[in-house]
């Protein structure tokens, strides 16, 4: 009897690509919200398993923030790009709000902001504090913004960059409620411009 050997050379597994699982967690978080996005939803999504998922990451927490922030350094980032690169703030702010307006109309199934869906509340819960401060902070950043234009002489040396700053904050979140309440984006843009039309009566004459 001859034994015929398997010589086919096994083929080495495919490398974990962590920065595209994390891509597509983000996706998931983003459409589900971090409750809704579930470990099977995960898993599927990442190609991985639920072992490999908290052998990589440490936990479902733990990839949240880590695909929050590939968000805000990426599609997320539109508004910081917005303030840093228009030499005027009031067309910084106007900007960013069409961008806002694009951006959460661009993904069907995943519409809105994700930054806008973290957790919220008035817990003392890690996830829902880690929500507050990525809120704050992007309302901190469009004060800052409105205060160097007071700097530069493009607004009143009076004006409320806080309650302005507050008001823009409402109006994306606003928009991203209703990005995913089905807005189409012409409707989001609309509320962008009047928006804008309302800060532009801020502008020194």
């Amino acid at each position: 009897m001859t034994i015929v050997k398997n010589t086919k050379a096994r083929g080495r597994p495919r490398a974990f690509d962590r920065e595209a699982a994390v891509v597509r967690a983000m996706e998931v978080f983003w459409a589900q919200g971090y409750e809704g996005a579930s470990m099977p939803l995960l898993t599927e999504a990442m190609g991985i398993s639920a072992q490999s998922l908290y052998a990589a990451y440490g936990s479902k927490e733990a990839l949240y923030r880590e695909a929050m922030e590939r968000y805000r350094t990426t599609i997320g980032g539109f508004g910081q790009r917005a303030l840093d690169e228009e030499d005027d703030a009031l067309q910084a702010i106007k900007r960013l709000l069409l961008d806002a307006a694009i951006v959460f109309s661009e993904a069907p199934d995943h519409p809105g902001c994700m930054i806008t869906m973290a957790p919220a509340g008035i817990a003392d819960a890690e996830l829902v504090l880690y929500g507050q401060q990525l809120r704050i902070d992007s309302r901190d950043m469009v004060c800052r913004r409105l205060k160097r234009g007071v700097e530069e002489g493009q607004l009143p040396a009076d004006t409320d960059c806080a309650a302005w700053a507050r008001y823009v904050s409402g109006v994306v979140q606003g928009m991203s409620v209703q990005a995913r309440d089905g807005e189409t984006r012409a409707g989001l843009l609309s509320i962008a411009n009047i928006a804008a039309c309302a800060l532009e009566g801020l502008r020194v004459s």
